[in-house]
């Protein structure tokens, strides 16, 4: 054995124990930082949630929204598993050059596929780097980068990554071309293309090389492909944070305990308030400890799900790429949060897990073993809190470890307030991150505890509190909306005792009963179920506000109080079927209410209206702008209407997978030309309105509502789809914001329910003629909540 061999085996042995037991020690640092966290039960129905697993691994499903890179993707990482064999024929060849693995090392199949992986691999990474160059923040010097998915990674963990995988492939290709040479010179028949089918022909290059070269050459190549891999493995040790390296361990766990064990993203459903794991009882709240968080108030209120969430973060930045609010510059990046708070959980850990008699001596005497950044993190006030920001340095917003003279907040508040809640960010994960469900936590505490939300909210609660919608009206006008109809609209109560009479319970919602844009397409949806032949009925001033707003602004005993009520009477009246025309009570009435004990068959509207032409019950016959028979057209806008793009509204589309039904509709009707946008569908770009940002002031950054307005019109579309009140209102807006900016006429583009259309292009029976009352109502300012 040669001094270089033996000097190769002792450095290679050495640096690998060292970081196996680091690598043991930060395991040990995962464990009892996620323990820190609140407990939450993920171990449901395993068989299911294994399949996920390994649908989503092998099928690479969460990545393909990003097909190139999700290719490139999958072959590294099933590189990473299978060349770990290579690792350990590494280790063999220290010792003997010609080392291969017992049984495997020869078998045929075994080196072809390892030498493919190579080869791909090899690609692969460079294919990475090049992407993440082409992305890099530079590329987009005009706004300082922040449109690149990248901006506000940390880079150096990114290169070193990529410079690792890619050392590892080059000393694999070097190898195999050596071990050919080796064989050929030694006298061996394994030199052939059977054994080495990709790497035979460099091989030849090394067979004019002695024995002993081929040797020497061996053993340092595979010292340096050993010391490449465990130095990465020190790296990640000592840097717990590097979530671009550790999500290939922790993904496995955060796949397996996602919130739906059937692989559905974990979008929504709120969940409801927990204290100790278990779900509040709003009845009995004064029972609490007086310290018992109601919300997220401190990083160490998150459930042990969560933290593993936040330490599972790529910073790929595909939900930095997609948040509505990122890119109208708003300070709320999904990625930088979720870094942030994995930053100052990391940081706060030890502390956290010292003894209560360190802690009472307080961190300034515990200078023994807490490093500056955990003393930093210590000294924090307040999780979420004011910070500074400046609009010109969006990092400014994300401070885990306090500002630079100690103490302040992790986030800045505007970065919770400016949240839409579309669900864009963990719609497009791959680690399936719960994002949204972090953010609402910390809104619940700013609101039940520390009484801290917008000025706006406040109207809002008010009204909700006072007559239970947000506009604070009168419940005796719900019904305003069915004036002047040709045909009585029946409500439960006073025209329907028994519910089993009617096919369906038509929830109107406030939106539909109380602002104008909205009533026309309440009127709409009523005349298509009476043309179609639908009996159904009405609640009435018996409705209430679904509670979707106040929950999502955090005001979770608003919520409770709001959607207790709703659930009682509809328990009551023995609701089975009910169709919505709002998104929001869509989604809140189907997936929230069964957490209160109410469980119904819920429908879109646009679900519903698909069925009915499906069934020939309706049947479009007339362009839905022209004046079929003499009948007025749609509306004052159009006498063309031929093309139409859609917007997914995003707690149809997103939260519950209605995509479909309203592009089928619009693509039956006559005439009509349909137009997508470049953002549709999953990508969709939010209106603005969700997340009771409906109810809030957009201070900073440009209009969520104008971006999102300005790239239907990019289609050149001069009707804009919409199937939700919210998104109808803030779209009207976004319109005539371009009117009076003088890029769009008055009159030359609308904003239409889907069921508007449909209306306009259903003959009535007999009579030959499109109905047009649902566009009767004027346009009239919607009323603002009061303060």
């Amino acid at each position: 054995m040669s001094a270089l061999q033996i000097i190769a085996i002792v450095i290679c042995l050495a640096t690998t124990v060292v970081a196996i037991a680091l690598l043991a020690r930060t395991v040990n640092h995962y464990l009892a930082t996620f323990r820190l966290g609140q407990p939450e039960f993920r171990g449901d129905n395993k068989g299911e949630r294994t399949r996920t697993l390994l649908r989503e691994f092998l099928g690479h499903t969460r990545m393909a929204r990003l097909p190139v890179v999700a290719i490139a993707h999958w072959v590294t990482m099933i590189g990473f598993g299978y060349l770990f064999l290579t690792l350990v024929t590494a280790f063999g060849q220290l010792f003997e050059p010609s080392f291969a693995l017992p049984l495997i090392g020869h078998f045929p199949p075994f080196e072809w596929v390892t030498e493919a992986l190579v080869w791909t691999g090899l690609v692969a990474i460079l294919m990475l780097i090049a992407i993440r160059q082409k992305n890099h923040p530079r590329s987009a010097p005009g706004d300082g980068g922040r449109r690149s998915r990248f901006f506000g990674s940390t880079w150096w963990q990114a290169y070193y990554v990529e410079l690792t995988i890619l050392g590892v492939m080059i000393c694999i290709l070097l190898l195999r071309p050596l071990e050919y040479a080796l064989e050929k010179v030694g006298g061996g028949d394994g030199a052939t293309a059977l054994h080495y089918p990709l790497t035979g022909w460099l091989g030849e290059s090394f067979a004019g090389m002695s024995v002993s070269t081929l040797e020497t050459a061996i053993i340092i190549v595979a010292a340096i492909k050993i010391l490449i891999s465990f130095a990465w493995m020190i790296t990640i040790a000592l840097t717990p944070t590097m979530g671009v390296a550790w999500h290939r361990f922790l993904a496995f766990f955060n796949i397996f305990f996602k919130r739906h064990a059937d692989g559905r993203t974990s979008l929504g459903e709120l969940q409801p308030i927990k204290v100790g794991g278990e779900v509040l009882d709003f009845e009995k709240v004064e029972d609490l400890d007086e310290d018992a968080a109601l919300g997220v108030g401190k990083v160490e209120d998150f459930t042990w799900k969560g933290l593993l969430d936040f330490t599972t973060c790529t910073e790929c930045g595909r939900c930095q790429s997609q948040c509505p609010a990122w890119n109208t510059d708003k300070p709320l990046s999904p990625k930088l949060l979720v870094m942030a708070l994995r930053d100052h959980a990391h940081a706060k850990a030890p502390w956290l897990q010292a003894s209560e008699e360190v802690r009472a001596a307080g961190i300034e005497q515990a200078s023994n073993g807490f490093s500056d950044k955990t003393k930093a993190a210590v000294a924090v006030d307040q999780l979420v809190g004011e910070t500074g920001y400046d609009i010109r340095d969006p990092l400014g917003a994300y401070l885990p470890f306090g500002t630079p003279d100690g103490g302040g907040a992790v986030i800045d508040e505007d970065v919770i307030w400016s949240c839409t809640t579309c669900g864009a960010c963990v719609e497009q994960c791959p680690v399936d991150i719960e994002h949204v469900d972090a953010i609402v936590d910390m809104r619940r505490y700013k609101n039940l505890i520390e009484s801290a939300f917008p000025s706006e909210l406040g109207g809002l609660f008010k009204n909700l509190e006072k007559n239970a919608n947000p506009w604070g009206l009168a419940p005796r006008l719900r019904m305003d909306w069915a004036k002047d109809l040709p045909f009585e609209v029946p409500q439960v109560g006073a025209d329907v005792e028994d519910l089993a009479e009617v096919d369906y319970l038509f929830w109107v919602g406030c939106a539909g009963a109380y602002e104008d844009r909205a009533k026309k397409t309440t009127r709409a949806v009523a005349e298509l179920l009476d043309l179609a032949g639908v009996k159904f009925a009405v609640l009435g001033d018996g409705e209430s506000c679904t509670g979707d707003s106040a929950r999502r602004a955090g005001n979770e005993f608003l919520y409770q109080m709001l959607a207790q009520q709703n659930v009682e009477t509809l328990n009551e009246i023995g609701a089975t079927k009910i169709v919505v025309t709002c998104a929001h009570c869509f989604n809140t009435i189907k997936n929230e209410y069964p957490q209160l004990g109410g469980n119904y068959e819920v429908l879109h509207h646009t679900q519903l209206l698909n069925r009915l032409v499906r069934e020939k019950r309706l049947t479009p016959v007339a362009r839905p702008g022209e004046n079929p028979d003499g009948a007025a057209g749609l509306s004052r806008a159009g006498s063309t209407g031929s093309k139409v793009t859609y917007h997914d509204p995003c707690y149809l589309g997103r939260h519950n997978q209605v995509y479909a039904p309203p592009r089928e509709l619009l693509q039956v009707l006559p005439g009509v030309e349909y137009a997508e946008m470049e953002r549709s569908k999953e990508k969709s770009f939010c209106c603005g309105a969700g997340g009771a940002r409906m109810w809030m002031e957009e201070q900073l950054g440009t209009r969520i509502n104008n971006n999102r307005t300005a790239e239907a019109l990019a289609t050149g579309a001069d009707r804009i789809a919409i199937g939700c009140p919210f998104c109808k209102v803030m779209l009207t807006d976004g319109l005539n914001a371009a009117v009076q900016e003088g890029t769009k006429a008055e009159g030359e583009v609308e904003v239409v329910d889907v069921a508007q259309m449909l209306l306009a292009a259903v003959r009535r029976g007999g009579d030959g003629q499109a109905r047009e009352e649902a566009d009767a109502v004027p346009d009239v300012p919607t009323p603002e909540p009061a303060t």
